[in-house]
C-alpha cells in the first residue's frame, strides 16, 4: 500500500508541475487575465474534469503561479545576500536590489503576474502573504542588523507622517524607529518601479547602461533608508 501511495503521490507531483508550466506558457502568450482552466487541460491532453481534481479553479491555479514566483524570487535575494558573505549593509541591499533586477528580466511573466496589473475578478488570498514578504523581510533584516550593530542615519518626519509611521512601525518592524520603517517603505516601492519601468519599456530611449544606473539608483535607496556606505 506505501509504494502504491507513493507512485500516485509522485504522478500528482508530477502533473502538478505540467499544469503550472503550461499555464506559465500561457501566461507569457495571452497575460494572465485570459488564462483558462480549460486551454490548460486541452494543451496537456487532459479533459477537464481531471485538471480540476488538482485545481478547482483559476484563481487556485493562479494562486499557486503567484505563490511559486514569490518564492523564487525571495530565494533568488536570500541566495544573493548570502553570497556576498559579510560585507557593509549597503552592500548587502544593493546585492539583493540587484538580484530583484536579475529575476525579473530572467521572468518578465511571472514578475508581471505579481507586480504587473490587477488581474480581474482575481482577489490573492492570505496564503500569497509569507511568500509575498520574502523581499520585504529580507530588506528589513539587513536594515535591522545595520541599526544594532552601528546604528543608521535618521531623516526626522513631518509630523502629519508620524501617526501613520508608528503604525506600520508596529505592523513591520516594531524595533525599528518609525521614521526609518516609512523610509523601507517608500524604498520597496521605488525599487519595484525602477525594475518595472525597465521591465515594460518606460526606460526605452531614456537610460541605455541600466546596469550601472540601477546599481547607482539601488545605493541611493540605501542611503535614503540610512545606510551608510564605508
Amino acid at each position: 500500500m506505501s509504494t502504491t501511495r507513493g507512485v500516485r503521490a509522485r504522478a500528482r507531483v508530477e502533473v502538478t508541475a505540467a499544469i503550472k508550466d503550461e499555464a506559465r506558457r500561457q501566461l507569457a502568450a495571452d497575460g494572465a487575465a485570459k488564462l483558462s482552466l480549460r486551454a490548460v487541460a486541452r494543451e496537456l491532453g487532459m479533459v477537464s474534469s481531471a485538471l480540476y481534481r488538482y485545481f478547482p479553479s483559476r484563481d487556485d491555479l493562479l494562486t499557486a503561479l503567484i505563490i511559486d514566483a514569490y518564492d523564487s524570487l525571495g530565494e533568488a535575494a536570500e541566495v544573493a545576500d548570502d553570497r556576498v558573505g559579510d560585507v557593509a549593509p549597503g552592500q548587502r541591499w544593493v546585492a539583493v536590489c540587484e538580484a530583484v533586477r536579475d529575476w525579473a528580466l530572467a521572468h518578465p511573466h511571472e514578475y508581471a503576474l505579481i507586480y504587473g496589473s490587477p488581474v480581474p475578478g482575481y482577489s490573492a488570498p492570505e496564503a500569497t502573504i509569507p511568500s509575498a514578504s520574502r523581499v520585504g523581510l529580507l530588506l528589513i533584516g539587513i536594515v535591522r542588523d545595520a541599526y544594532q550593530q552601528r546604528g543608521v542615519a535618521r531623516t526626522p518626519l513631518p509630523a502629519e507622517l508620524e501617526p501613520e509611521a508608528q503604525r506600520m512601525a508596529a505592523d513591520l518592524a516594531p524595533d525599528l524607529p518609525p521614521e526609518v520603517i516609512a523610509a523601507m517603505v517608500a524604498a520597496w516601492a521605488q525599487l519595484y518601479g525602477l525594475v518595472g519601468f525597465e521591465l515594460f519599456g518606460q526606460f526605452n530611449n531614456v537610460v541605455m547602461d541600466r546596469e550601472a544606473f540601477f546599481r547607482h539608483a539601488a545605493a541611493q535607496l540605501a542611503h535614503g533608508v540610512g545606510l551608510v556606505f564605508p
